[in-house]
């Protein structure tokens, strides 16, 4: 690992720095409040070509790597984590497409969708296939030179602004599993939405259930191969930007907790200088620190083309949980008013939860994990 930025990446990370201090944090608390969708913010990355960072620069893309894609959503999820959520799930779609798609479709897809003209969604996810994808009930059946869907899909992220959703069924038999999915790209126009919930965080981006019935779906709207379109969603590790979201809200409630603490007086002297209080802002910043290598670590293996199962599982669960210790530790050093709406520290703790979940729960990675350790123990 490369403990250093070259100079291209500090400026990335300092651009996107600027963008969210000068455009995310002073909208993000009524944006969470009133529900309402970052649509101004989007239109500024799409601006900046951020929409597109990963993508080649042939298609309008920044040809940007993973560790640039990490550094991206630390700061964006620090300033709010649905902006985050919603461009890295948009660039993992663009992806799959511009790494399995065929010449047409990157041509037809990739440059709109890297200025976000074009939105990609995930469909992936259903009712009985949370952790265990290949128990997905979705399913595709040729007609001719058409595909006909039936099945549903949820956590559906920014279904409601996108354009298409990249939609997995079983295209075979269950017994030829993992390679019996293939993947779609279904406007969403073609699904109907079955469910809007309502959620502890994340509110500005909705996440809802929708539903496929006899949709039609052209051949050339096959993304990849045939029946290994699970298999070759496991090749492309986009997926960083989850324990990312994780660093960049972990650092925000540190800053946060640094800032009052250095400004909030009891008993003659600012709490910070407490020793009680000093050694928990000290576990925070080693929280996020910790999280941030751990993050870039499985980014930066990912870009020299090396296995990161147990990399990347171990950045998911400690970023993951970083943001939710640091965000529950912000709140009780701020004290009353960390429970409140006034400060953005209770909503660092609604959005962190999430994390622990999304991209597969935290005790799901521990076992992923456990088995990687025990495989690859004498690999340094």
């Amino acid at each position: 690992m490369r403990f250093h930025l070259t100079d291209d990446q500090r400026a990335l990370r300092d651009e996107v720095r600027e963008f969210t201090t000068e455009e995310i944090e002073p909208k993000a608390r009524d944006l969470d409040r009133k529900k309402e969708y970052p649509s101004t913010i989007f239109d500024g990355l799409a601006d900046r070509r951020l929409t597109g960072l990963t993508l080649p620069e042939e298609y309008g893309g920044r040809g940007e790597g993973l560790v640039e894609l990490a550094l991206m959503i630390e700061e964006l999820s620090a300033g709010l984590m649905s902006v985050a959520s919603t461009v890295g799930l948009h660039l993992g779609v663009a992806t799959v497409v511009e790494r399995f798609g065929t010449e047409e479709q990157r041509r037809d897809f990739l440059p709109e969708m890297a200025s976000f003209d074009t939105v990609g969604a995930l469909g992936l996810s259903e009712a009985n296939a949370g952790s265990n994808k290949l128990e997905m009930e979705t399913a595709a059946e040729r007609d001719g030179d058409e595909w006909i869907l039936d099945g549903h899909k949820q956590w559906v992220t920014n279904f409601f602004d996108a354009d298409y959703v990249l939609t997995y069924a079983k295209t075979g038999p269950d017994e030829d599993a993992p390679h019996n999915i293939s993947a779609f790209l279904v406007p969403t126009d073609d699904l109907d939405v079955e469910t809007v919930w309502e959620t502890l965080g994340a509110n500005s981006v909705k996440s809802p259930r929708v539903s496929l019935s006899n949709v039609r779906v052209p051949d050339n709207r096959l993304v990849g191969e045939e029946g290994e379109g699970y298999v070759q969603r496991g090749e492309i590790h986009t997926g960083v930007n989850v324990p990312a979201r994780g660093v960049g809200i972990a650092r925000a409630a540190l800053e946060d907790t640094v800032a009052y603490t250095s400004s909030r007086e009891q008993y003659g002297q600012h709490i910070g200088d407490f020793q009680g209080v000093g050694w928990k802002v000290g576990k925070m910043a080693e929280r996020a620190d910790t999280a941030r290598l751990l993050t870039l670590r499985a980014a930066d293996r990912a870009d020299r083309g090396r296995d990161i199962t147990r990399e990347f599982s171990m950045a998911k669960i400690n970023a993951t949980q970083a943001a939710v210790d640091n965000a529950n530790e912000a709140i009780q050093l701020h004290g009353g008013l960390g429970y409140t709406t006034e400060r953005d520290v209770e909503r660092y703790l609604r959005d962190a939860k999430l994390l622990t979940i999304a991209g597969g729960p935290n005790e799901g990675h521990k076992n992923v994990l456990a088995e990687a350790v025990f495989e690859r123990h004498d690999d340094n």
